[in-house]
């Protein structure tokens, strides 16, 4: 599934999915990196650990997660989970067809593949009341193009890749999904790990995604956290170890955890890659594949 907003510079793909798929936490967004070859190094500065990335060496505890091991998935015992929450308004059903194209065409909004129809107003979200509210509070007026098209696609629990400019409101199109995706699971136990898993390319935009996502995660008992290198492992490590719904981490730090056994994927059914062609051209595809 595509969508893709033109004269647009910023791409995130986000999906809902079982663990074990192609990157070992989500089913979901894998074919944007199936076709792209290459990378390396990168783990030295968004790890931690000086001694991480670069170089191939022979050992694998000298490779961006090399301690890693892709888990054995007994599909027949895992728990069934929801992830299809869209009910279409009534109002976005009846809309002619040629009504859909023109607001399609007059927000520069393209697709490829099959998509629900766009929303124009929130109220057509059919988002729960706990999130209308902090939407009104934000004092937002309209959905933005990528919020109008990606929120039907997430909320039906559909994979998708988004590209829209900076500024245009993306972390919204998938964080408010998100809240209600991990509304609907089971709650976490002791030991679990993340529902919910955001990779960003830097520390400052995931420091960017972690205030959307306390701005909103407030009003809906969703508890996240924001991992990255360049910083004290020892608060980052007690969030994962109390247990938060979100992790929005850089791919090397996320790497160092999951190595020392401190959080684990076993529970990851939404994942969103932001800024994704930007962490291909960072070098960071061998951590996201980990």
């Amino acid at each position: 599934m595509s969508y893709n907003q033109n004269g647009s510079d910023s791409r995130s793909s986000y999906g809902s999915g079982r663990p074990g798929g192609k990157f070992g936490s989500s089913g979901g967004s894998g074919g944007r990196f199936g076709s792209r070859s290459g990378g390396g190094g990168g783990g030295g500065r968004f790890g931690g650990n000086s001694g991480r990335g670069g170089g191939g060496g022979s050992f694998k505890n000298k490779q961006p997660g090399g301690g890693l091991r892709k888990p054995e998935w007994d599909f027949n015992s895992l728990s069934p989970f929801a992830k299809d929450f869209y009910n279409p308004h009534p109002n976005v059903v009846s809309r002619p067809f040629n009504d859909v194209q023109h607001f399609l065409a007059s927000k520069e909004i393209t697709i490829k593949g099959q998509a629900p129809k766009p929303i124009q107003f929130f109220e057509e979200a059919n988002f729960p009341d706990y999130i209308m509210s902090e939407v009104r509070k934000q004092g937002f007026d309209f959905p933005t193009a990528i919020q109008a098209q990606g929120w039907p696609i997430a909320m039906s629990g559909m994979n998708m890749v988004g590209v829209a400019k900076t500024g245009s409101g993306k972390t919204l199109a998938y964080m408010l999904p998100a809240c209600v995706h991990i509304n609907n699971q089971e709650p976490l136990k002791r030991g679990d790990g993340p529902i919910a898993l955001v990779l960003a390319p830097t520390r400052e935009l995931a420091q960017q995604i972690q205030q959307v996502a306390r701005d909103f995660g407030s009003s809906t008992c969703v508890r996240s956290t924001c991992i990255f290198g360049g910083a004290p492992k020892g608060p980052q490590a007690r969030d994962l170890m109390r247990g938060v719904e979100i992790v929005i981490a850089t791919p090397g730090r996320l790497i160092d955890f999951l190595e020392q056994g401190q959080t684990n994927l076993k529970r990851c059914t939404y994942l969103v890659l932001d800024e994704a062609d930007r962490m291909l051209d960072m070098g960071f595809e061998p951590q996201i594949r980990k």
